[in-house]
């Protein structure tokens, strides 16, 4: 009897799935790379977890680690490049478009304007699989230490994140929170390439406490952008997207936010502590 109540709820399950991927999803993206199931991207970020926290430190281990200088800045410069085009194409639409902060639905036609938008939906969703090399350079250097949990579960989440709403709801709403998160990678990938530049374009980064402050801030944006939803009538983006994008602002907001105050918090006790000791010798 329990069996055959299993497979019915497996039955279920599998019906439930395959209407939400083939009957509620967007037909337009249904044939493009990776759209058509979650389950590749989930087997690429579930790769990666597993190569940057176990499999990448342990074949490093008595390796000696790269030097990627070069790399990392060409790295960095792409991705500058890249954020840089898809800011520019966010503002553009929005602009173009005129669309209304308050409110935006997706347009789900095929006028060639909807496809582009779903286009640059899917090309922003690559760029979040890119930056992945962020924390597999960290293993190639041997820098382990940086390869915190919060880097690998921002990272490591966002690509499946962004599948669903470029699956479901590429463009509309949405397009805000594109539009601020790629001006955040094009100033965090900027002082990327400054810092990979060696020590000798330190002095040319200073602003680096300020860059996680700029990220802390982007998410309060996004959450108020996508909660103010919730309290308006008649917005036929869909609440599930407006939950989905929101808890995840609240998420990386809690984590950044944690992150900022041991950072910084501890600098700061340090250096008056050091400061007190010093006054109590003078």
């Amino acid at each position: 009897m329990d069996t055959a109540n299993d497979t019915l709820a497996s039955s279920g399950l599998l019906e439930l799935y395959m209407e939400l991927m083939h009957n509620k999803s967007d037909p337009r993206v249904q044939d493009w790379p990776l759209m058509s199931s979650p389950l590749p991207t989930l087997l690429i970020c579930m790769s990666y977890v597993y190569f940057v926290k176990w499999l990448g430190p342990r074949l490093m281990h008595h390796q000696k680690s790269f030097n990627m200088r070069g790399v990392l800045a060409f790295y960095n410069v792409f991705q500058v490049s890249y954020n840089a085009w898809l800011f520019y194409e966010g503002v553009t639409i929005w602009t173009r478009n005129r669309y209304n902060f308050r409110c935006q639905p997706v347009d789900y036609s095929n006028t060639p304007a909807a496809k582009h938008i779903a286009a640059m939906c899917w090309w922003y969703y690559i760029c979040k699989l890119t930056e992945f090399f962020d924390t597999i350079s960290f293993v190639l250097r041997k820098k382990n230490d940086h390869i915190s949990w919060l880097h690998v579960i921002h990272h490591g989440t966002m690509p499946l994140s962004v599948w669903f709403g470029v699956k479901f709801t590429p463009g509309g709403h949405s397009i805000f929170f594109g539009m601020l998160n790629t001006f955040v990678h094009i100033m965090m990938y900027s002082y990327y390439f400054l810092a990979s530049l060696g020590p000798k374009y330190q002095k040319y980064i200073w602003w680096k406490k300020y860059l996680t402050t700029l990220q802390m801030t982007h998410f309060v944006l996004i959450m108020l952008h996508s909660f103010q939803l919730l309290f308006r009538e008649n917005c036929e983006y869909p609440v599930f997207f407006v939950w989905w994008i929101g808890c995840h602002a609240i998420l990386f907001y809690v984590f950044f936010t944690g992150f900022f105050k041991e950072k910084y918090g501890k600098a700061s006790h340090e250096l008056r502590t050091s400061q007190q000791v010093s006054k109590k010798k003078e």
